[in-house]
């Protein structure tokens, strides 16, 4: 399909809360890729948590039926983008698979947004938009690394091919803990009615850390807490959400917020207890617990991180690919007198 076809709407984004239009919008998110956090559910918490209250929504149909829809922001005169919480991985589109977002983008600049000069379609993922050459009105950048972790084979097979120095790190950490008698305990939590708990067990190890210093952490008050919950729940509803817990002696040392759909597992958020023995590192400890789960059940075929890579990502995959942000130009001799957007 040629999105030059299309024919568009500009809505105000809360419009997406009708039971018709996000319907259409996780009919459209299922045909390109299925990914949870892009679920209308999962836009609509993001929206009221982190939202102004300005976004729109965009619409493009052709003969009726729905084939692209974004969540766009103005980020000043002229210059809009893609609805982009730190919070959600991906920009927020959805589009029928022929449609690459550049060519949505192009089309809005020239109609619906107004007077529209720049355009950026955030946090793309190469696995769903193949990254575009750039040209005199486009432009490519990049944003981050980030992994994954295909689910194939034993977790033998998976574990004898990590560094030496990772196992036996792990070893020594699980024989200390069976010497001191310590109850070790990985916990997997998925109704609707653990996420509230879970999400304050979680709240609580993040603000006793570093996290909290630097005002980020989740708390039931803030915006954060708020949409974890909410999206947790609401996930949780729909079969979609695990979290993942490790205890020792009963208590909550690390923690996984995660969601999971057709074989994808996408963890959201990871923390944990920093006041241990330097000498433990309870999110290793869960991660191998949950890695060895995931790979005995067979449900999962993936797991990714959707966040920036970083040095202990490498000590459990290899894999890693690059997501990048779009910039679009009205005119291309803008590109000069405009930054895309960054990282």
């Amino acid at each position: 399909m040629d999105a030059r076809a299309l024919d568009w709407q500009n809505l105000p984004a809360r419009q997406l809360e009708e039971p018709a239009w996000a319907a259409q919008w996780d009919t459209l998110n299922a045909a390109r890729a299925r990914l949870p956090f892009l679920s209308a559910y999962a836009m609509n918490a993001a929206l009221r948590a982190f939202g102004r209250g300005d976004e729109r929504l965009l619409v493009g149909t052709q003969g009726g039926r729905c084939a692209a829809m974004l969540l766009l922001q103005s980020t000043g005169r002229g210059r809009w983008q893609s609805f982009q919480p730190s919070q959600i991985p991906l920009g927020a589109w959805v589009a029928e698979p022929g449609l690459q977002p550049q060519a949505l983008a192009r089309q809005l600049l020239q109609g619906r947004l107004g007077l529209a000069l720049v355009l950026s379609v955030t946090q793309v993922d190469p696995l769903h938009a193949a990254r575009p050459a750039d040209t005199p009105a486009l432009r490519a950048t990049d944003y981050i690394e980030t992994g994954w972790i295909d689910v194939a084979g034993s977790f033998d097979d998976y574990w004898a091919a990590r560094g030496k120095n990772l196992r036996s790190n792990l070893r020594k950490q699980h024989n200390r803990l069976a010497a001191d008698g310590v109850a070790c305990e990985l916990v997997e939590l998925r109704a609707a009615d653990e996420m509230a708990g879970a999400l304050a067990r979680y709240g609580e190890l993040e603000s006793a850390g570093w996290k909290a210093r630097e005002g980020t952490a989740i708390h039931p008050d803030n915006a954060q807490g708020r949409f974890y919950l909410e999206l947790l729940q609401q996930a949780a509803g729909r079969g979609e959400a695990v979290v993942h817990e490790y205890r020792l002696d009963g208590r909550t040392v690390a923690s996984n917020l995660s969601l999971e759909r057709d074989g994808l597992m996408v963890i959201l958020k990871t923390t944990y207890d920093e006041s241990l023995d330097k000498a433990l590192s309870p999110a290793f400890l869960l991660h191998h617990d949950q890695l060895r789960r995931v790979f005995g059940e067979g449900r999962v075929r993936r797991i990714e991180y959707y966040g920036r890579f970083m040095e202990w990502h490498s000590r459990w995959t290899e894999h890693k690919r690059v997501l990048h942000h779009l910039t679009c130009y009205r005119w291309g001799w803008l590109q000069s007198l405009r930054r895309p957007a960054s990282a």
